[in-house]
């Protein structure tokens, strides 16, 4: 596929959690707890962690990005409290994405289906997702790309998420590909599939880090842990507006 080889570069740099401070061990219980829709207490993480209170306010500062409310309790760390263009519906609890790209890792990582509700960065055009934990079921509209980049700097929300928008097609996109030719976009199915794969990576370190004892960045693994796994297998450019992803229907026109 033309997008293996950038694709695999930036899995492994934000699978690399020594270079952007996303630790899964405290990260995946702080999105299981933001789920519920309530500031999160550090004790509680830490509870939820198996970690001491200071332990991990060291690695929650490791991110820089992330949000507290005026009581210290933690908001937003990818996942958030906090309004942005990128909603994500849990358990019919309204909450919101960094970037476009966390609306489709965050699923799998909390088991639960969720519908993605964003926009265009260029047209503002709406796109609605399905996603279940182990498959996207729906993308309108069906051309819908993901832009993605290799992060640059520490600040994984300033250097990565704040250029990863969802469009509704490859020509939308466009312009941000003419601003940022060391981007790419991928097609939703593509971009589950990276999605997908870091979120096969964090597993793999959470549960490394759980057997050792020790925290473990990772990044190096990257290349042999995945399986590829076929998806909007509706390549055609006569898909309907908005495709259903392994569940057709014959004769259904969208």
């Amino acid at each position: 596929a033309p997008h293996d080889t950038p694709s695999r570069r930036l899995l492994e740099r934000l699978a690399d959690s020594g270079q952007n401070g996303l630790d899964p061990v405290v990260l995946i219980p702080l999105l299981k707890l933001l789920a519920h829709g309530e500031p999160v207490e550090v004790a509680d993480l830490a509870a939820a962690a198996g970690l001491s209170d200071t332990e991990v306010r060291a690695r929650l500062a490791a991110v820089p990005d992330t949000e507290y409310d005026d009581a210290g309790r933690i908001v937003g760390q990818g996942l958030t409290l906090r309004p942005t263009p990128h909603r994500l519906t849990v358990d019919g609890q309204e909450l919101y994405t960094w970037c476009a790209l966390d609306t489709l890792i965050f699923p799998t990582l909390l088991e639960r289906a969720a519908r993605v509700e964003s926009v265009s960065a260029a047209s503002g055009q709406p796109i609605t997702i399905a996603v279940e934990p182990d498959r996207v079921t729906r993308v309108g509209p069906a051309t819908a790309v993901v832009s993605v980049l290799n992060p640059d700097g520490a600040s994984i929300r300033s250097s990565f998420c704040n250029q990863v928008h969802f469009f509704t097609s490859n020509e939308d996109a466009a312009d941000w590909l003419a601003d940022h030719p060391e981007g790419q976009v991928l097609p939703v199915a593509d971009a589950y599939q990276l999605a997908t794969d870091l979120t096969t990576v964090m597993h793999h370190a959470t549960d490394e880090a759980i057997t050792t004892g020790s925290p473990h960045a990772v990044g190096s693994e990257a290349p042999t842990c995945c399986q590829a796994r076929p998806l909007l297998g509706a390549g055609s450019d006569k898909a309907d507006d908005v495709v259903n992803v392994n569940r057709p229907e014959p004769g259904a026109n969208g």
